[in-house]
């Protein structure tokens, strides 16, 4: 994950140094009948305007750098590493990046009536065929799905991305029921701040992270920082820290040169067992095992 975040760095730096102008880069990495899945790339700033767009297909962008402010007509959110976007095909929908620069994201688009037929087939009741929320935030039951959309950055063939498709759809489907509904528009001062804390944690996902010093470094007491990261973000601090480690350590462990201890204490960890336990919460399999099935696969 590193890398990828790595990337839209340069991609700003190269913005700033050249004065190009802003953009969303799009590059297609895998299509099917009824899919695709793009690499979207994005240098937005907070002094550019939010740009209004419409969803032709429906639409399920996976970030796996940078957050960005989204808004349509089922709510609005802050897309941050792990979430995924929501788009039903036909609404229109914006995005903004009023508080940080730049995103990327792996994004899905599908066919309605191909959609329709995959959301039939996984037994969603025809009113929830729909996504109701903006977004999934950061997740536990979304996590081995998001290592998996930014493992296949680095090279991945299409029927891994036909299966990739097909998963994070189900997915979707089954976790934008349990979205937190939007409850109205955080102030602006507070998502900036909230913003700031979150871009921190991506960019040292390793460092000494406690609420008391994330809420300090926000000027807010601990209480209502942890009320006002888990509105904006979907989940608690802690949640965000831990899993922002668990991708580190995914991405690590998929180039399987590194030993497992190593991989621990450099993604924050104090000691293996611990990074054992949350590991397989998170990805269903310890990570030896994890390194390994990548590799064969």
């Amino acid at each position: 994950m590193g890398k990828i975040a790595a990337d839209v760095q340069a991609s700003l730096a190269h913005r700033a140094a050249s004065g190009a102008r802003v953009g969303t880069a799009a590059r297609e990495l895998a299509q099917g009948e009824g899919w695709s899945v793009k690499d979207v790339l994005c240098t937005s700033g907070p002094g550019d305007r939010p740009f209004e767009e419409l969803h032709k297909r429906v639409a399920i962008a996976v970030v796996v750098a940078g957050s960005f402010g989204y808004r349509c007509p089922s709510g609005r959110g802050l897309m941050t590493p792990g979430s995924w976007l929501l788009g039903n095909a036909g609404e229109r929908f914006e995005c903004g990046h009023e508080h940080a620069a730049g995103d990327r994201c792996v994004a899905f688009h599908y066919a309605p009536d191909w959609f329709e037929r995959l959301a039939a087939d996984a037994g969603a009741p025809r009113g929830a065929r729909r996504f109701r929320a903006p977004r999934v935030p950061p997740l536990r039951e979304a996590s081995a799905l998001v290592a998996r959309a930014a493992a296949g950055l680095a090279g991945a063939g299409l029927a891994r991305w036909e299966e990739l498709a097909l998963e994070v759809a189900g997915a979707a489907l089954r976790l934008a029921g349990d979205a937190p509904a939007d409850r109205g528009a955080v102030p602006a001062a507070v998502a900036a701040r909230i913003t700031e804390r979150v871009r921190a944690i991506e960019r040292r996902p390793d460092a000494p992270w406690t609420l008391a010093r994330l809420a300090g470094d926000a000027g807010q007491s601990p209480f209502h920082f942890l009320r006002m990261f888990r509105r904006v973000t979907g989940v608690t601090p802690h949640q965000f820290i831990l899993r922002a480690r668990l991708r580190e350590a995914a991405a690590r462990l998929r180039g399987g040169e590194a030993k497992i201890i190593e991989v621990a204490l450099d993604a924050g960890f104090g000691d293996v067992s611990n990074f054992n336990r949350a590991f397989r919460a998170e990805f269903g399999v310890p990570p030896r095992t994890y390194g390994g099935w990548r590799r064969a696969g």
